[in-house]
């Protein structure tokens, strides 16, 4: 593990360390965009081909969704201050992932329904390009009352594989930090040190300038006795010169 000293720390405007982790913009992220077009494509899915009423898989299909976004949202936040509470609420999230890909794999099996990365690779290969060049919702929400029930499946079951890969490539990076950098304890000790550190140097400046101003101090000294030495002498030799004058 990193010693402490070698832990990326913010600082505050004053230059107080901080604890906190760099906070994770999570709405720019890859995988947070494709859990939100997740959310709502599952939502359409369950209206249009669903039964309303009896059936469990709605709300299951639904909550699913839910699931990974929210805890992807709830994770990074968290993040800011444990490394701990961040990997596993990925976890969950991943794991929501995966029950809703089992959800829509089953919808199209029980349904006699092709799922495409299996029995249509070139239309798979087709969707996945498209996928990859769009992560926001405007770009599927359009069609969410125009595809068949095969195409909404497949397009959901895309999105979640490259969910699934894009968060597990980020708890891996995760894992790795914390390793190398420790949790919160670490991140404590190492701003406490910090700001040792930079108490210690602003003491051995103080001290520095402390001593030029002594030196300055003595150096003005030691010229203003020159000075009243050089005086001195004037007024003696102008009191020799006045006693000359009477005699």
């Amino acid at each position: 593990m990193r010693q402490g000293r070698d832990i990326e720390l913010r600082h505050y405007a004053d230059g107080t360390p901080s604890v906190l982790r760099k906070p994770t913009v999570y709405a720019e992220l890859y995988f947070y965009k494709k859990s939100e077009v997740l959310v709502q494509l599952t939502k359409a899915f369950c209206d249009r081909f669903l039964p309303h009423y009896g059936d469990r898989t709605v709300d299951q299909m639904v909550q699913a969704a839910r699931s990974i976004k929210q805890n992807i949202v709830e994770g990074l936040v968290d993040g800011e201050t444990s490394f701990e509470t961040e990997i596993k609420l990925l976890g969950v999230a991943r794991g929501s992932n995966r029950e809703l890909m089992e959800d829509y794999c089953d919808y199209l099996s029980r349904h006699q329904l092709a799922e495409w990365a299996k029995d249509n690779k070139p239309r798979f290969d087709r969707l996945r390009t498209f996928a990859k060049g769009h992560s926001d919702l405007a770009a599927y929400a359009p069609y969410f009352y125009q595809w068949t029930e095969e195409e909404m499946a497949n397009t959901a079951l895309c999105l979640c594989h490259m969910v699934d890969r894009a968060i597990s490539t980020f708890m891996e990076k995760r894992d790795r930090e914390f390793v190398e950098e420790g949790g919160i304890r670490e991140r404590m000790t190492a701003a406490r040190l910090d700001m040792r550190g930079t108490q210690k140097q602003i003491i051995a400046q103080q001290e520095q300038e402390i001593a030029q101003l002594k030196a300055q101090v003595a150096s003005l000294e030691r010229e203003l006795a020159r000075y009243r030495a050089g005086e001195a002498g004037q007024s003696g030799n102008s009191g020799k010169t006045g006693q000359s004058g009477k005699q």
